[in-house]
């Protein structure tokens, strides 16, 4: 059983190895391997979604097979990670960025399915689901203090593809920052009633959002920092940690 569960992206493939062990989830949609790790007197579960060097491209993410398992350790928050492409000219390069709302209107998993645990007519646990933003504010409320910039939207776009110039002109009139990773968890978590919150950084600006593409040395050390910002953003989180509230609302019919 873990406390917390930590998915991350491109670039953070490990959360550590000291003290680390591993447990195999099995659910309805694959198995999963999560690495188990002591830290700060919690348990907490850690997730590389791309696996060891970058095997999954974002379209090979079993997003729902991931989240389940974390819900199967009985974790009371998840928190996940991503590297962005910045739609928004005015944020600058290089940033933590704590998002309150999320743009992903087709609500598609990467193979085509409709993103969600509801399938079978009748089940006891269907509904819909409520939310005022996806990501859980008390826990961005306990980390006010840290440098980042907030009340950012994010996008999510299935890949494995970068977008045109023109699908980033339409985007950016509705988020600030993009990836191909983390839309499905959130609504995933929230439709089994698990907290989630998003931690981003941007790392290039996304095409055509500036009239010179961002260079690939700047991309690249912005990965790279990316990692141990995520790192003391997630040691803060657990520092201040106690058992959230779910935020949302599943309307049920029976």
């Amino acid at each position: 059983m873990i406390d917390i569960g930590i998915i991350t992206g491109t670039g953070f493939y490990e959360f550590g190895n000291a003290g680390r062990t591993s447990e195999l989830v099995d659910t309805e949609y694959g198995q999963v391997e999560v690495g188990i790790y002591d830290i700060q007197d919690y348990a907490v579960g850690h997730i590389a979604r791309h696996g060891e060097r970058h095997q999954k491209l974002p379209n090979m993410i079993n997003h729902r097979a991931n989240i389940l398992s974390l819900h199967k350790l009985q974790t009371q928050l998840i928190i996940g990670t991503t590297i962005c492409g910045v739609t928004n000219k005015d944020i600058a390069l290089g940033n933590l960025l704590l998002f309150n709302d999320q743009f992903f209107p087709d609500n598609r998993l990467p193979d085509g399915n409709i993103c969600t645990y509801f399938t079978a007519p009748g089940a006891e646990e269907r509904g819909h689901y409520i939310f005022g933003s996806p990501f859980h504010q008390a826990t961005l409320e306990s980390i006010q203090d840290l440098d980042a910039v907030r009340n950012v939207t994010y996008g999510y776009a299935n890949g494995p593809r970068f977008n045109s110039v023109s699908e980033i002109h339409f985007y950016k009139q509705y988020c600030d920052a993009i990836s191909q990773t983390s839309g499905p968890e959130a609504i995933l978590a929230g439709e089994l009633e698990i907290p989630y919150v998003l931690l981003g950084f941007g790392v290039d600006y996304a095409n055509g959002v500036m009239a010179e593409p961002t260079p690939v040395k700047t991309l690249n050390a912005n990965m790279e920092k990316s990692v141990d910002v995520f790192r003391r953003a997630i040691e803060t989180i657990l520092q201040r940690f106690t058992s959230p509230e779910f935020e949302g609302f599943i309307y049920r019919f029976e």
